[in-house]
């Protein structure tokens, strides 16, 4: 289990959200549903609650204990506390009030549109988490499962990777097996086909979540670009060379793509640019 400085009961969870009440739910996923909720103290939760009787579900379970009992990073959701009865798993987050990257490209779109500083933003603090999980410790943990529905934006819209369901930790091998599957258009070639594992697994999902991001199509849509911009011609060309960083992240051979330092070094450097040439701190705004 995780070992937090706070342990919360049973009945004060499920209180917090009121009883599984449909109006506190935030998402459902194959292996939990998170609801939103309210602690004794006040403190605004999200509460991840497995569904034990779906297999797979406890090794997700324990997979997420596992990767959350020691990693710290601003852009990785935080754990609060859990609790584990035989019947009860759940995992408790901070709450962040600006949901899902994917409910900004494509849920809400029409409502909440992200402008092209904010989306850069958010790509690099997803780079920089998973340049963590690389570097951070002397076994590299592997995300598996790098999708909009899984970055979460908070009150400042800084990204944070949540979901650590599927993660691998490597062993002295750079390569690994699994027999668990990530979502169908974000995962690479070799992952797919073989069960292969290794951190250009997550570069290639990195790639695609970089077209999602400036295209607002997903994967398995045509991507076209319309971008309504007071400084269009800084914009084409920040464009250009996110999808240009995203193909190299996508090439079909493991070994032909980018290591995840060199993306988020790259695209630091093409969101400096942008700025420099748009003379802007975030106040232009983007459709796609």
């Amino acid at each position: 289990m995780i070992h937090t400085t706070r342990r919360t009961a049973y009945h004060e969870l499920v209180q917090a959200i009121e009883g599984f009440n449909a109006s506190n739910l935030l998402g459902e996923g194959g292996y939990g549903t998170v609801y939103k909720g309210v602690l004794n103290d006040g403190t605004t939760i999200a509460v991840k609650v497995f569904k034990l009787l779906v297999e797979g579900a406890l090794k997700s379970f324990e997979a997420e204990c596992e990767a959350l009992r020691n990693i710290h990073h601003r852009n990785l959701v935080k754990v609060i506390t859990s609790c584990s009865n035989i019947d009860f798993k759940p995992l408790v987050f901070e709450y962040m009030p600006n949901g899902t990257l994917e409910k900004w490209l494509h849920i809400d779109a029409g409502d909440y549109l992200l402008d092209m500083l904010q989306r850069l933003n958010v790509m690099v603090d997803v780079a920089d988490a998973l340049e963590y999980l690389y570097c951070g410790f002397s076994t590299p943990i592997i995300y598996c499962d790098l999708k909009p529905s899984n970055i979460l934006l908070d009150e400042n819209m800084s990204a944070h990777v949540s979901d650590f369901g599927l993660t691998k930790f490597m062993s002295e091998e750079s390569i690994t097996h699994t027999n668990t599957l990530a979502t169908w258009g974000y995962i690479a070639p070799e992952y797919g086909s073989e069960r292969l594992v290794s951190s250009a697994v997550d570069v290639y999902s990195f790639g695609i979540l970089l077209m999602e991001t400036f295209t607002g199509k997903k994967p398995s849509e045509e991507m076209l670009l319309n971008l309504y911009e007071p400084n269009i011609n800084q914009a084409m060309q920040c464009v250009s060379k996110i999808m240009e960083l995203a193909l190299n992240c996508c090439v079909e051979l493991p070994n032909n793509r980018m290591n995840m330092n060199d993306v988020h070094v790259l695209l630091q450097k093409i969101k400096l640019q942008f700025q420099t040439a748009s003379g802007t701190e975030g106040t232009i705004s983007a459709e796609v």
